[in-house]
């Protein structure tokens, strides 16, 4: 069984029991779960004050034991408070050794963008502890794609994806679209050529996304990739005033301007479904008729 030990840089858990639910199913699975106490911390809409949750993730340099999973407690908004003061090259170098296999998403990712950039460490784009392990009833496929991502050197995804026929390799990267956006001209964006760049939001309108895709597309992040993918946009319903203007519309008119291929379908973001993607590994995407494959390797993984 694993270890799994629990931070909250973000904001705070307002459903304390989903995270007590989540906590409860992966200590009857068998598995240990520590630092649990930071599920209730809480300053104003923080899950802690600066110095406490800043604590959580330079504390990780310290972690000794082996094959220790962590996992944010939830995402929300906090994690950009702390880039500055974050120890970006003792945690790379603690990763150098017997790495900690980081999960999470959503306002995780700046600091999941911050590692790879400072540090090239690869980090997995996956569940977190009150959202996903906590919800009502635990989605079998995400479980299962949180596993096989890392107990694996190599997996693969599989979906049924709309986009142009193509073959790309690349290191993946990318997550929460929003996230990224905020990066821009900061030290914490990775500047990656020949990538493949996944992006997944939520509660942002059609139009809200077009305009965050123009903006990587204006500073020559989009076309600098071998291939984009998206994944879920969860809450981006258009209203009547849109008429008709859908994501869709969205695709159609940022393909346009593309040279390189766009898929989308890939069960990746704030859905209770999703798949666990390693950022920074290396990424083999073939896209066919019959759909889309998506091959990583390079992680690290659990040894035991």
């Amino acid at each position: 069984m694993s270890r799994f030990h629990l931070i909250a840089p973000s904001g705070y858990c307002i459903n304390q029991q989903a995270a007590l639910l989540g906590i409860q199913r992966l200590t009857e699975a068998g598995h240990q779960v520590s630092n649990t106490a930071v599920v209730g911390r809480r300053d104003q809409r923080f899950a802690g004050t600066e110095t406490e949750r800043l604590a959580d993730v330079n504390g990780l340099a310290a972690l000794t034991a082996p094959d220790t999973i962590v996992m944010p407690v939830r995402g929300g908004y906090g994690a950009s408070r702390l880039l500055e003061q974050i120890n970006w090259q003792a945690l790379a170098k603690r990763q150098q050794q017997d790495p900690l296999l980081i999960c999470g998403h959503s306002d995780f990712t700046a600091i999941q963008c911050g590692l790879l950039a400072q540090g090239n460490v690869i980090t997995f784009s996956g569940p977190m502890l009150a959202a996903n392990f906590g919800a009502p009833t635990l989605n079998t496929f995400t479980e299962a794609h949180f596993w096989k991502a890392l107990r694996n050197a190599q997996y693969t995804v599989e979906w049924q994806s709309n986009g142009p026929a193509c073959h790309a390799e690349g290191m993946l990267w990318g997550g929460n679209l929003a996230m990224l956006i905020s990066l821009i001209g900061t030290p914490w964006m990775p500047k990656i050529d020949n990538g493949i760049l996944v992006l997944e939001d939520i509660n942002e309108h059609p139009f809200r996304i077009e305009r965050m895709l123009l903006q990587l597309f204006d500073a020559g992040i989009l076309n600098r990739q071998s291939a984009i993918v998206l994944g879920s946009f969860s809450g981006s319903a258009p209203n009547d005033y849109d008429a008709g203007y859908d994501l869709n519309s969205v695709c159609a008119f940022i393909c346009e301007r593309l040279s390189v291929p766009l898929v989308t379908g890939l069960d990746f973001g704030h859905e209770q479904r999703t798949v666990t993607l390693a950022l920074g590994a290396h990424a083999v995407l073939d896209n066919t008729p019959d759909g889309a494959q998506l091959t990583l390797s390079g992680h690290p993984f659990l040894k035991s």
